[in-house]
């Protein structure tokens, strides 16, 4: 799969039903699912070298598919950053 396959997948995956967003909750960091696994927390778990199998495996409550929701997430917040020239 190419970069732009990847760009434009996470442009169709609609992960606002799966990320949440609650002040109340892990200081509303976005959430899977209203759980209290932060976006942040599976992106740790893959940095540390965990694979998506392997975190499936330890949170049985996680899909694939909210593995994939992180992925759309972070894609789509960071397509919307703004950097405003110097």
């Amino acid at each position: 799969m190419t970069i732009w396959q990847i760009l434009n997948y996470s442009k169709d995956v609609d992960y606002s039903k799966i990320i949440t967003i609650q002040p109340g909750k892990r200081s509303g960091k976005p959430c899977i699912r209203g759980m209290r696994i932060t976006v942040q927390d599976v992106f740790e778990y893959l940095a540390g070298g965990m694979t998506e199998d392997q975190i499936l495996e330890d949170f049985p409550e996680l899909t694939r598919e909210d593995i994939n929701a992180c992925f759309a997430f972070a894609a789509d917040r960071e397509r919307k950053l703004f950097v405003p020239q110097a």
